[in-house]
């Protein structure tokens, strides 16, 4: 559906001794979306939590802790509900898991101290000497560490405050023993060795060797690995036994919360609450049904308004809305229906019929699309959701978005394995974003399929073209020689998307403005279409066709210049001249005049220069036909290396063929094929030139393929999302809608 869902608001007001039950109702419902009260109105206060607000978000912290610990999941396993003394197990489970949990750190901790003492004690045993024996001296320092051992001994030599020195070495590791002069300062060998570079090692205090400070180094480290297996097994244990339990407990006490929250968005006084939210105007007879049936008398209850809306939320056009009957309770007392009707004419700034004040937001927005494009919201949210007041284009996405990509590529082969990856994404993963993009990629694999019979080709090669076709294809990609007419024609064919696509936009543009009067919507949207339709009328007619490129009145007008012989020659010099200019003039005037309106006298400069945008907002879609012929070329590149090209024919009429059955150099020699003269061999071809070259060009196909394949995403599928984002909806789309977040049920954005 080009609207999103049509949403009322509805305003529920009653006693505070059934706002409790109104609550439950409304939540078992999970059709509103309530809206704040800002605290603005005199008299009218934000509720206060109710029931056991405070135990329950703590429980609920609790539980959510004990699930991150256990690294529970609800795909693992369902909520059970629950029983009498189940804040009692809770707290078992709290204490039981918290106290393996200790443990857990306890141990992960040592560990770590383990770690660093091993990491610590390498370098000693390459020297191979016990740890005892480098300390406990009085009168020599023992140093080790990692640098130079020349550098080192210089640095000693050097130094006049020590007077003799002795070092070990193993590997990159040095130990020092040097004794200081008599009248030589105490860090003697440490200011010898500052300009060296010197890593020092603490060395360990024990009195074992090296070899057996690690063994039982490990030994610890491998009993407190143990201990860790016994408690992650035990903390399995519990996931395994009360896990159910657990995601039943965080489903009551998240209710629980909620239900006790929700005054918090009322407006109420001592006696009586007013709520307001929105929701989908079919839902509302069952809304007012639950309600009744729950509390009957006590309670009013109106639908204020079912209305289309502008950008800040407020109506434009307001449907009479009297249902009568049920829903409008007079169960409130004389005193309680009084005391909201004084506050309410103390603070109330807009009313409904019956007198409820209105809190003022912008209704949430549900997108109501058909099952096929709702994978398509996912590429629209990537900017924003549409407002409630704006055209929704994602049925344009599903209609243009995958055959833009089918016609960039089109190619059988790459199509089947798009698929083949959108099928296994969408199949294997929950994720709704990850679902969306696998969906998106099966739509986008069955355009470039079929684009890819069409053109008759299979990874590059034109054997599909030669068994369906008879090697004439309805489609050529206009690489080749023989078939430039066809890449003319590409070009011609994108500006009509182009000017198609665009089109739509400003007709999408000048309905979402229809709010702001007919001649607002026509200034900011029908002036530049007329501008544009006016241009491009005129470029495509004949008047002053000789500084025009001809292919506009070639390809598909007759002969054999023709690449489909439709009979269009252009638009008759008359047509441009007398149609197209006068359009291009009053869209111009107008669409200047709206730029004035906006900027004063600045508006005139504003407009001349943005006019401009209608031929290069068109212009932008000539790499439509850029990228069929680009991708054309590198798989033509990758094939052409493999299986190397013999050339039939010269110039204009020249063919390009693959030596898929004989070497291009045979063919050459041969001279002909199907009767026609083989001119040249544009490259042999890696399969052609002994084993060593062939293994090689298998690989550099497959690669070559898979680069293509993947540049196929970079290239055909950004180019087609930037005609959507910055082409198409920059004539009409601003975004900023709210999600609807019913009060206890499922997000909009959860639906698809």
């Amino acid at each position: 559906m080009l609207r999103p869902e049509r949403m009322s608001k509805v305003s529920v007001t009653g006693s505070k001794g059934v706002m409790p039950t109104v609550i439950e109702t409304i939540h078992e419902l999970g059709l509103v979306h309530l809206s704040d009260y800002d605290g603005s109105w005199e008299a009218f206060d934000n509720g206060n939590p109710i029931g056991r607000a405070d135990e329950s978000s703590e429980k609920l912290v609790t539980v959510r802790a004990l699930q991150s610990t256990l690294d529970l999941s609800a795909d693992e396993v369902d909520a059970a509900a629950l029983e009498s003394g189940w804040e009692e197990r809770l707290e078992e489970i709290r204490t039981g898991v918290n106290e393996l949990d200790d443990r857990r750190t306890e141990i992960n901790d040592e560990l770590r101290q383990i770690n660093e003492k091993i990491d610590g004690v390498a370098p000693f045993a390459a020297l191979g000497i016990d740890l005892d024996l480098l300390s406990g001296y009085e009168s020599v320092d023992v140093l080790v560490g990692e640098g130079s051992l020349g550098d080192v001994e210089s640095a000693l030599d050097a130094s006049d405050d020590v007077g003799a020195f002795e070092t070990f070495t193993g590997g990159d590791v040095v130990a020092i023993v040097a004794a200081p002069t008599e009248d030589g300062d105490e860090n003697a060998i440490d200011e010898a060795l500052v300009g060296v570079e010197f890593t020092r090692y603490e060395v360990p205090e024990t009195d074992q060797s090296p070899a057996d400070y690690v063994s039982d180094l490990e030994s610890r480290k491998r009993d407190l690995e143990s201990q860790l297996d016994d408690i992650d097994a035990e903390l399995e244990e519990i996931k395994r036994e009360e896990g159910s339990f657990l995601l039943g407990a965080e489903q009551e006490l998240t209710i629980e919360v909620q239900q006790a929250e929700a005054p918090l968005q009322f407006a109420t006084t001592d006696h009586a609450f007013v709520a307001e939210g929105w929701l989908p105007s079919d839902e509302y007879d069952r809304l007012v049904a639950a309600l009744d049936g729950a509390v009957g008398d006590g309670l009013e209850i109106e639908e204020l308004v079912r209305a289309d809306y502008n950008d800040e939320g407020y109506p434009t056009r307001t449907e009479e809305v009297d249902h009568g009957g049920p829903g409008e309770s007079e169960g409130m007392s004389e005193a309680e229906e009084e005391e909201v009707q004084e506050a309410l004419a103390d603070g109330g700034t807009t009313t409904g019929s019956a007198g409820v004040v209105t809190m003022v937001d912008e209704p949430p927005v549900i997108q109501d699309n058909i099952g096929p494009a709702q994978p398509f919201e996912f590429l629209l949210r990537l900017i924003d959701r549409p407002r409630y007041s704006e055209l929704d284009p994602t049925i344009v996405l599903l209609l243009t978005f995958p055959a833009f990509y089918g016609f960039m590529l089109g190619d059988l082969g790459y199509g089947i394995l798009y698929t083949i990856a959108g099928y296994t994404l969408y199949s294997r993963f929950d994720e709704d974003i990850v679902r969306s993009l696998g969906a998106i990629g099966i739509w986008a694999g069955g355009f470039t399929m079929l684009f890819g019979i069409l053109y008759g080709e299979i990874f590059g090669m034109h054997v599909l073209g030669e068994v369906l076709f008879g090697g004439s294809p309805p489609l050529h990609k206009g690489l080749q020689p023989v078939y430039a007419k066809y890449g003319q024609t590409w070009l011609l064919v994108s500006v009509l998307i182009g000017l198609a696509h665009l089109t739509v936009g400003y007709i999408f543009g000048f309905v979402n403005d229809l709010d702001h009067g007919v001649v607002d919507a026509y200034l900011e949207n029908g002036s530049w279409a007329l501008l544009m339709i006016g241009v491009w009328v005129w470029i495509l007619s004949r008047h002053g066709e000789g500084v025009k490129p001809d292919f506009l009145y070639t390809s598909f007008g007759t002969g054999s210049e023709a690449a489909y012989e439709l009979g269009f020659t252009g638009f008759a010099a008359e047509t441009g001249l007398m149609v197209g200019l006068p359009v291009a003039v009053i869209g111009l005037v107008t669409m200047i005049y709206g730029e004035v309106k906006h900027y004063g006298v600045l508006g005139v400069i504003i407009g001349g220069l943005e006019s401009f945008n209608v031929l290069g907002d068109v212009l932008s879609y000539l790499r439509i036909a850029a990228v069929i012929l680009a991708k054309a070329g590198m798989a033509f590149v990758v094939n052409m290396l493999f299986f190397g090209v013999y050339v039939v024919g010269e110039g204009e009429h020249a063919e390009w063929h693959f030596g898929t059955s004989h070497a291009p150099q045979k063919m050459l020699e041969q001279g002909t094929y199907h009767g026609h003269e083989v001119t040249e061999v544009m490259f042999g071809g890696l399969l052609h030139g002994g084993i060593v070259m062939a293994i090689l060009g298998v690989f550099i196909l497959v690669l070559g393929h898979i680069v293509v394949l993947l540049l196929g995403v970079t290239s055909a599928g950004l180019q087609g999302i930037r005609l959507e984002y910055v082409e198409f909806f920059n004539k009409f789309y601003e975004g900023g809608g709210r999600v609807f977040e019913p009060f206890g049920g499922i997000r909009s954005d959860d639906k698809n």
